[in-house]
């Protein structure tokens, strides 16, 4: 998933061992009532191909959904 994202972050309830999520990802912690990020994750550039082609999918797919609606 990182390579399709400038910024790359695992969520959590204080229920799960933060331990098993990786030290170079961001980290949130979450409960029923907010979260808090913990571990701010380092931002990796997108490459501008990889960019343009996952706005048109995206932009694709809601024209898609909007034609479908009608």
């Amino acid at each position: 998933y990182r390579l399709h994202s400038d910024r790359f972050f695992f969520a959590t309830h204080p229920g799960v061992p933060s331990e098993i999520f990786p030290q170079e990802c961001g980290f949130i912690l979450s409960d029923g009532y907010g979260a808090e990020i913990l571990r701010d994750a380092p931002e990796h550039r997108m490459a501008a191909a990889t960019r343009k082609a996952l706005m048109l999918r995206i932009a694709r797919a809601g024209a898609s959904r909007l034609l479908a609606a009608e």
